[in-house]
C-alpha cells in the first residue's frame, strides 16, 4: 500500500510538471466546477493546488475558490431549482419534501459549519438545499467562509501528505482540533452576528 502511495505521489508531481503553468490553473478551475457538477473529485483538485502552488498559496487559492464555487452553486439553485420544489412537492409525497426543505431551511448557522466544515459532507447536496429552501445568502456565506478552510485544509493536508497519515494517527488528530476550533469560531460568529 505504501509502495502504491508513494508511485502515486511520483505519478501526479509529473503530471504537473508536465502542464506546467495550465496545471495549477485547470486545477483551480476544476475546483470552481466542482462545486457545480459534482461528480468531480475535490480532494484531488485541492491536492493539486497544494503541490502546485506550496501549502499556504494552494490553502489560499483553494479556500477561495471553493467558497466562490459553492456560493455560484448555492445561487443557481436558489434561482433555477427552488421553483422545482412546487413541481416535486405535487408529483411525489408533499409532506417529506416540505419537512425536509422546512428543517434544512431552519438549520442553526453552527450546525451549517459543521457540515461545510467536516470533509466527508457531500457539499453539492449542502448547496442544493441551501439554494432550494430560501436560505438566507448571508447565512450560507458566512457559514461557507467558516467552515470551508478546514475541509481545504483536510484534503490538502492529507492529500500532500497521504502516505505520513495513513501511518501516523497523529495527522487526524490535528484535523479533529481544527473540527473543534471550526466548532467554536461558528460558535462565536454566530452570537456575533445573530444569523439564526
Amino acid at each position: 500500500m505504501s509502495e502504491f502511495l508513494t508511485n502515486l505521489d511520483t505519478m501526479v508531481s509529473s503530471l504537473l510538471e508536465s502542464l506546467g503553468i495550465f496545471g495549477p490553473i485547470l486545477g483551480s478551475l476544476l475546483i470552481i466546477v466542482e462545486s457545480i457538477v459534482p461528480i468531480l473529485p475535490l480532494s484531488l483538485f485541492i491536492t493539486l493546488n497544494f503541490l502546485a502552488f506550496g501549502n499556504l498559496i494552494g490553502f489560499v487559492s483553494s479556500y477561495i475558490l471553493t467558497v466562490i464555487g459553492c456560493n455560484i452553486s448555492f445561487y443557481l439553485c436558489k434561482r433555477v431549482l427552488s421553483n422545482r420544489i412546487e413541481y416535486l412537492s405535487k408529483k411525489y409525497d408533499k409532506n417529506k419534501i416540505l419537512k425536509l426543505t422546512n428543517r434544512f431551511s431552519n438549520i442553526k448557522f453552527i450546525n451549517l459549519v459543521m457540515l461545510m466544515a467536516f470533509p466527508f459532507t457531500p457539499a453539492f447536496m449542502v448547496n442544493i438545499l441551501s439554494g432550494v429552501t430560501g436560505m438566507e445568502h448571508k447565512k450560507f456565506l458566512m457559514a461557507s467562509i467558516c467552515g470551508k478552510p478546514f475541509m481545504v485544509f483536510f484534503w490538502g493536508y492529507i492529500g500532500v501528505t497521504l502516505v505520513q497519515s495513513l501511518t501516523e494517527p497523529i495527522y487526524f488528530v490535528k484535523i479533529l482540533v481544527l473540527m473543534v476550533v471550526a466548532y467554536i469560531l461558528s460558535k462565536i460568529i454566530n452570537k456575533k452576528v445573530g444569523l439564526d
